[in-house]
């Protein structure tokens, strides 16, 4: 018996022994750059979802930065907000809280539509730059579980995530709700100052003295609010509900390095904790991308990159929040983006827009299920992919440039003469963004001898979806490929091309 127990003792001692200690990262640059920016999990997974959703869904025009606008004389916002609701020195953005209810709002029901969508992580903009925060919060009393639904949004939409088997991204861009400027600077003041989500108008409530208030307008001395709320309210959600991604939109820059290391450790020395591969994603150019995640919104590369990075783009054609007549994209053009997004080593981070009251509109539904019903036919062509030599061919390029030429983007409409590749193994996937009605043949040229990087041997040629044989040649123009009469998807077409 005692030698039972001694053995026991030392296998505890060994086990534990060979337990590695958790990584503890220094506030420093060169310590956080030895944290994996995209470890594997997130290059495999390919399409999150989020969503804009909050208090400014209620107004539901314009855009989510109504809450900004609407107090500037000239602006749409400005004169609809008066119109239909009063002057906003008598009605301010904060009697919005009360009609933003989300009283059919159903975590699991939402969650439901990202997996039949395809996504493998997803979660909330957990505070946008109006100051309303999407969690249970004790920093600040605008918050979804003590106004307006009175229900831990974030903390719904976590646990239905988790139990779907998702990754939980939550996103902060809130690092514009201070008010950063001297209201005493005539000249800032009629501007809003541009890194400033509300301007300190004289009789606005913005610039209340409120101690309640000032937690909602950013009106509050930048020293304490970098420390209380910019850094405390990370810490919370980091704390409440490990999120595996921390995304960030742009003015990260507006915020002191000091603050950014002190996240970005406390956030890595916490999944250490947890035993979690986590990530950071930024954008702007405002944290060094060694162990970062880069973001580009509403845009892409247009060229094969070494790096895995993320594009943030929405379903809609205009605003990212809900809006009256808010026009909705195309499925195959939602589909198209992640296709070729994926094929220069990217990753979709897919923007809806709910309504107020918590549901889904059915055009967005019916825009997600078909992409997601293509996903689960020809999945195997994005998940866990990972590039070839080139992207891609065809006639079709993305315009250079970042969100500035988002609207370039917007135009882009490719067709079945544009191919994006992928690879997985000895597997190449050759997917054509549509189907060439009227031809017999195509000729993927990314296969021509003098563009190959080296010899090729092919052992065969499917069409997913089709049970046609495919009659196929590799030749020096490239490789060759019969047609079969009829189309397995319109949308996109996925021939699985297996090397020897």
């Amino acid at each position: 018996m005692k030698k039972l127990l001694f053995l026991l003792v030392i296998s505890l001692v060994i086990s534990c022994t060979n337990t590695p200690e958790p990584k503890v990262y220094e506030p420093t640059w060169e310590s956080l750059s030895t944290h994996e920016a995209a470890p594997e999990w997130f290059q495999d997974a390919k399409l999150g979802i989020y969503f804009h959703w909050g208090v400014y869904s209620v107004p539901a025009f314009g855009n989510e930065w109504y809450p900004r606008w609407m107090h500037f004389e000239g602006r749409p916002e400005y004169e609809h907000h008066l119109k239909k609701y009063g002057h906003p020195s008598e009605f301010g953005y904060h009697d919005f809280v009360p009609m933003f209810k989300a009283e059919k709002f159903d975590a699991m029901e939402w969650v439901d539509l990202f997996v039949k969508a395809g996504a493998k992580f997803a979660g909330p903009v957990a505070e946008h730059h109006d100051g309303f925060s999407m969690w249970d919060s004790d920093i600040t009393p605008w918050n979804a579980a003590d106004m307006g639904p009175k229900r831990d949004i974030t903390g719904e939409l976590a646990i239905a995530i988790r139990e779907s088997d998702l990754k939980l991204i939550t996103t902060f861009h809130h690092a514009k709700n201070l008010q950063r400027f001297d209201s005493t600077d005539l000249d800032r003041r009629k501007l809003g100052y541009r890194a400033s989500h509300y301007p300190f108008f004289e009789g606005m409530p913005t610039m209340s003295g409120d101690e309640k208030l000032k937690y909602l307008y950013g009106n509050i001395p930048e020293g304490i609010w970098l420390e209380e709320v910019w850094l405390g309210k990370l810490k919370e959600v980091i704390d409440q509900y490990q999120p595996d991604i921390m995304w960030f939109d742009s003015w990260l820059d507006k915020i002191p390095e000091e603050y950014l290391k002190e996240f970005s450790v406390y956030y890595l020395n916490e999944a250490e904790k947890w035993g979690k591969d986590v990530v950071i994603v930024r954008k702007q150019d405002d944290l060094p991308l060694n162990y970062t995640v880069d973001d580009l919104e509403k845009s892409r590369k247009n060229k094969l990159d070494p790096n895995p990075w993320m594009t943030d783009e929405t379903i809609s054609k205009g605003s990212w929040c809900y809006t009256e007549n808010l026009q909705i994209k195309a499925s195959a053009d939602v589909l198209h983006v992640l296709i070729d997004i994926v094929s220069k080593n990217g990753v979709l981070l897919l923007n809806i827009s709910p309504k107020a009251d918590g549901t889904i509109p059915e055009d967005q539904q019916k825009v997600l299920l078909e992409m997601g019903g293509w996903l689960k036919k020809y999945g195997e062509a994005i998940y866990e992919s990972r590039p070839w030599y080139t992207f891609g061919e065809g006639p079709t390029k993305e315009p250079e440039g970042h969100f500035k030429n988002h609207s370039e983007f917007l135009k882009v409409k490719y067709s079945w003469k544009d191919v994006r590749y992928t690879t997985n193994g000895d597997i190449i996937y050759g997917t054509l963004l549509g189907w060439p009605d009227g031809e017999d043949a195509v000729t993927l040229t990314a296969f021509a001898k003098n563009a190959l990087p080296e010899p090729i041997s092919i052992k065969n040629v499917t069409l997913l979806g089709s049970e046609k044989k495919i009659i196929w040649d590799l030749a020096e123009e490239g490789l060759k490929i019969e047609l079969p009469e009829y189309a397995p998807d319109m949308m996109a077409v996925v021939f699985k091309i297996e090397t020897k």
